[in-house]
C-alpha cells in the first residue's frame, strides 16, 4: 500500500478534516454577518438604547441587489432607522411587557396588525403584468365548475352578522389562485378580503371570516386602483384583518383559561 502521509504525520485524511473545520468556521461567520443586515444593531425595550456595534459579526458589508422589472435597486443595510410613534402604552415598566392600545389597534399597526412599508408597486408576473387582478380581467382563468362560486355569497363576520356580498374575486395569474374577496357593503363601499381567511360555505351560499365583526369591514384599506393592489396595500389589508383575530372583541385579548 502507498504511504498516505504527505508531510511527517499529516496526511490526506487530516488535511480533508482540517479544510472542512476552516470551512465551517468560515460559513458560520458568512451567515452570522449576513442574518445582520437589518435591525441591527439591537435597540434596549425598555431604555431605546442601542447597543454599541462593534466586533466581527456585528453587521454585513453594504450590498446592493437589482430589481426585477426595472424598478431600480436596494442596498442594504441601510444604516437608517425606523422612526415612528405607536399608538399604545406599556402595561408595566419591564422588558417585553405587552402593550395596550390607545387607538383602534386594527389601523395603528399593533401587535399582529403591524405591517412593513414595503413599495406602493404591485406585484408583477413574469411577464410584466400586475399579478394579482379582478377575475374579470384575466379571461384565461376562471373558477372550476366543481368548486363553488363566492360570487354572490353572503359574508359573514365574527359577530354572526352580515357585513356584505362578495361582487368580485381576485385572483393570483401566476399561481392561479383567489387571493381577495371583493366584499360590497353597500353605501358605494367595497372592500378586500383575504381569501386564506375566508371560509366558504358552498351549500349554504355564504362566507365566513371571523376576522372581524360585520361593523369592522366598513375600516379595512383598500386599493387606490380599481383593477391592481401594490405590495404596501397588501400589507395594510392583510394587517387589518389579522389583527381582527386578537382585537376584534374585548374577549379576545383576555386569556383564554
Amino acid at each position: 500500500m502507498s504511504d498516505p502521509t504527505i508531510v511527517g504525520s499529516i496526511d490526506i485524511a487530516e488535511l480533508v478534516f482540517l479544510a472542512f473545520v476552516l470551512f465551517f468556521i468560515g460559513l458560520i461567520f458568512y451567515l452570522r454577518r449576513e442574518d445582520r443586515r437589518e435591525g441591527y444593531p439591537l435597540e434596549d425595550e425598555s431604555t431605546g438604547l442601542v447597543e454599541s456595534p462593534g466586533g466581527a459579526l456585528s453587521r454585513a458589508p453594504t450590498k446592493t441587489f437589482i430589481l426585477p422589472h426595472g424598478r431600480g435597486t436596494v442596498t442594504a443595510p441601510t444604516g437608517g432607522r425606523d422612526s415612528f410613534d405607536v399608538a399604545a402604552v406599556r402595561s408595566f415598566a419591564a422588558s417585553g411587557a405587552p402593550y395596550i392600545p390607545t387607538g383602534n389597534p386594527l389601523i395603528d399597526g399593533l401587535g399582529p396588525a403591524s405591517w412593513a412599508n414595503r413599495k406602493d408597486l404591485p406585484d408583477l408576473a413574469a411577464d410584466g403584468r400586475p399579478r394579482i387582478v379582478p377575475l374579470s380581467l384575466d379571461a384565461h382563468i376562471a373558477i372550476a365548475a366543481r368548486d363553488p362560486n363566492p360570487i354572490g355569497m353572503s359574508v359573514i363576520g365574527a359577530d354572526g352578522k352580515v357585513a356584505g356580498t362578495v361582487s368580485e374575486v381576485w385572483i393570483d395569474r401566476a399561481e392561479h389562485v383567489i387571493r381577495y374577496l371583493s366584499v360590497e357593503l353597500g353605501m358605494g363601499r367595497t372592500v378586500l378580503a383575504p381569501m386564506a381567511m375566508a371560509l366558504v360555505r358552498g351549500r349554504q351560499g355564504r362566507i365566513v371570516i371571523d376576522a372581524l365583526t360585520a361593523d369592522q369591514f366598513t375600516g379595512a384599506p383598500v386599493p387606490a386602483a380599481p383593477d391592481q393592489i401594490t405590495f404596501y396595500e397588501e400589507e395594510r389589508i392583510v394587517a387589518y384583518f389579522g389583527g381582527g383575530y386578537l382585537y376584534a372583541t374585548p374577549e379576545r385579548q383576555e386569556p383564554a383559561l
